[in-house]
């Protein structure tokens, strides 16, 4: 059996170094955002590179839950979930069945990073609002909060804070997670070549970015919109 990981978080988020990071342990196959070509068919919103995502992918729910359940050719099957992907009316309760954890950061950091790539945001897009949703049913299922990382945290002691996570995800740490090659990797979404031009160029986790410019008017609403959702989950993290 596999140790299935999903990890939550918005977009912007150290999200796909996370996934580098699990990708480089031997032990570990790792899945890059399952519910990507699902929500654009189903929610409709325009993003760069739709079509092909959308004809890459599977995009049938049932199809992906069972997949994301199932058993993986190695112990560690490392998912890494978008938590807008999780739209409205349909059941989550299937998360439940997976280790799940939740990768936060300052949604005035994320505002910032994700208007460099594409202008169009709303709080729907940065998976703030969902992702309290989530940890709130994980909770609830669990008796206790699950485990919860900061970008800051693992930018500043990845050693440390990684030891913590896989401590709390019940898999053992492993150095292999603490640098990988440079460039693009086989488990790769289709989307790859519009956001992980940073990524790519990495070979680990670099320092923490300096504090973000002040936001214009129309963003810095939707980061107050977003802030008692990040703030929830900070208040447990590992």
């Amino acid at each position: 059996m596999s140790t299935n990981i999903a990890m939550w978080s918005g977009p912007r988020n150290i999200s796909t170094a996370m996934m580098y990071c699990f990708g480089n342990r031997p032990d570990c196959v790792a899945w890059d955002e399952p519910f990507y070509a699902f929500s654009l068919v189903h929610h409709g919103n325009d993003h760069p590179m739709r079509d092909e995502i959308i004809a890459a992918d599977d995009k049938d729910w049932d199809s992906l839950v069972a997949k994301c359940l199932g058993a993986a050719p190695k112990p560690v099957f490392y998912q890494k979930h978008m938590t807008h992907h999780m739209l409205k009316g349909w059941d989550r309760s299937w998360i439940n069945g997976l280790t799940n954890a939740f990768l936060i950061r300052a949604p005035e950091r994320v505002l910032t990073s994700y208007t460099k790539k594409w202008s169009d945001v709303t709080l729907r897009d940065i998976g703030f609002v969902e992702q309290a949703e989530i940890f709130d049913m994980v909770a609830q299922q669990l008796g206790h909060a699950p485990p919860v990382v900061d970008t800051d945290d693992i930018l500043n002691d990845p050693r440390g804070t990684l030891n913590r996570l896989c401590e709390a995800c019940g898999i053992a740490f492993d150095d292999h997670m603490l640098s990988w090659p440079s460039g693009p990797k086989p488990f790769d979404g289709v989307w790859a070549p519009h956001w992980y031009n940073a990524v790519w160029a990495s070979t680990g986790f670099g320092a923490p970015p300096p504090e973000p410019a002040p936001l214009p008017a129309h963003l810095q609403n939707i980061a107050d919109e977003a802030r008692p959702s990040y703030e929830r989950l900070k208040a447990f993290k590992l």
